[in-house]
C-alpha cells in the first residue's frame, strides 16, 4: 500500500506530546473492562494462543505476498550485558572454551522479561486475582518448581508469521523520539493511519515506535519511557490485533492518580490474549520503512522452544 513520505525532524529530545489535562482511566473502569472485553473462552475452554488464533493460513499467504524485494529488517536490540539504569538484570556471556578445533559459549538471561534483549511474552506472564488467559488458575498450574504448565512458550513453537503495521508516532509527531511520560491515544493511532494510508486489524501485529532506542542511543540510560494510554484498551479490542511489538511496555513518570505502569501490557495479555514482543528495537525498522513510504511488510517470529517457560528471547524479522 503506497503512502505519502512521512519524515522526522531532527531535533532534541521531545517535549511532551500529550496534554497533562488528558482524563485518566479509572480503577472502577479498568475493572469492569476486564469483564466487558474479555476473550476468555472465545477459542475454547483449552485455547492457550489467544488472539493468535487471528492468524490463519490465509493471513500468512497474504502477509508473504507483501514481500517485493525480499531485504530482512531486524528488530532485535543487541543484548545488553553491562548493568545499566534501565537494564538492572543484564543478559550474562561468556566463551567458555576456544582451542585449536573450536570455541563455545555460555549464555544465560536471568530475567527473561527484563530489558535484557527484546522478547516475547507467553500468555502465563500476568495474571488477574489468581487467573491467567482464559481463565485458568494459575496457583496450580503455574509454579516456581514447575513452570508453567498452560499458556507457556511452547504453543508457539511453530513461529508467528503475519501481517505487521507500523505505527511511527515520533514521525507523526515530528520528532526523533517522544519525552518519558507522553502518553499514546487512539486518535494518534488512527491520525497515523489516515496520514500513513495503512490500517492494521484482525491479525496483524500492531508495532509501535515512539523511539526509545534513538534516545537511548543519543541521551544514555533512563528508565522513562512513553506509551499506550490505558484507554486504548478497547481500541485494541475491536480491531482484534494478534500481536503488540512495542519498545517499552508502559510509560513513565506517570500522572498523579494514574493506573500502574504496566496496566496496558498485563490486561491486553490476561484478558484480551494478545501475545507482546517487548523491547523491540525499532530504529533500524524506522528508516526502512520510510525509505520506502511502505509501512506494512511481513512479520516473523520464532520463539525458543522452551516447555513451561513464561517468555523467550526472539529476533523478529520484518520482510519488504
Amino acid at each position: 500500500m503506497c503512502a505519502v513520505s512521512i519524515a522526522a525532524v531532527v531535533s532534541g529530545d521531545a517535549a511532551s506530546q500529550n496534554p497533562s489535562s488528558r482524563p485518566l482511566v479509572t480503577e472502577a473502569q479498568y475493572k469492569a473492562w476486564q469483564t466487558e472485553l474479555s476473550n476468555w473462552g472465545r477459542w475454547g475452554a483449552d485455547d492457550q494462543l489467544g488472539t493468535l488464533n487471528l492468524i490463519t493460513p490465509a493471513k500468512r499467504r497474504a502477509a508473504m505476498a507483501l514481500v517485493k524485494e525480499g531485504v530482512p529488517v531486524s528488530l532485535s536490540a543487541n543484548a545488553f550485558t553491562e548493568k545499566a539504569t534501565d537494564v538492572p538484570c543484564p543478559a550474562e556471556w561468556a566463551m567458555t572454551s576456544a582451542t585449536d578445533t573450536g570455541a563455545t559459549d555460555r549464555v544465560a538471561f536471568p530475567c527473561i522479561h527484563g530489558a535484557a534483549a527484546t522478547h516475547i511474552d507467553s500468555l502465563a506472564h500476568t495474571f488477574f486475582a489468581g487467573k491467567m488467559w482464559n481463565g485458568y488458575d494459575t496457583a496450580t498450574l503455574v509454579t516456581r518448581d514447575k513452570g508453567a504448565a498452560k499458556n507457556s512458550v511452547l504453543p508457539m513453537k511453530n513461529g508467528i508469521v503475519t501481517r505487521a503495521v507500523l505505527y511511527d508516532i515520533a514521525r507523526l509527531k515530528g520528532v526523533p523520539y517522544l519525552a518519558p511520560g507522553d502518553r499514546i491515544f487512539p486518535e494518534d493511532l488512527e491520525a497515523w493511519e489516515k496520514k500513513a494510508g495503512v490500517r492494521a486489524g484482525a491479525g496483524d501485529a500492531l508495532v509501535l515506535r515512539w523511539g526509545r532506542y534513538g534516545r537511548r542511543a543519543k541521551l544514555g540510560p533512563d528508565d522513562g519511557a512513553a506509551g499506550f494510554d490505558n484507554s486504548v484498551l478497547p481500541w485494541l479490542k475491536r480491531r482484534d490485533i494478534a500481536l503488540i511489538v512495542w519498545e517499552t511496555a508502559g510509560y513513565s513518570p506517570q500522572p498523579p492518580g494514574d493506573l500502574f505502569r504496566n496496566a496496558v501490557h498485563n490486561f491486553v495479555q490476561a484478558i484480551l490474549g494478545i501475545h507482546i514482543l517487548d523491547r523491540a528495537d525499532l530504529e533500524a525498522l524506522s528508516e526502512a520503512a520510510a525509505s520506502r513510504n511502505r509501512w506494512e511488510f511481513m512479520l516473523t517470529v520464532t520463539p525458543l522452544a522452551l516447555p513451561n517457560a513464561t517468555g523467550s528471547p526472539v529476533n523478529p524479522m520484518a520482510m519488504f
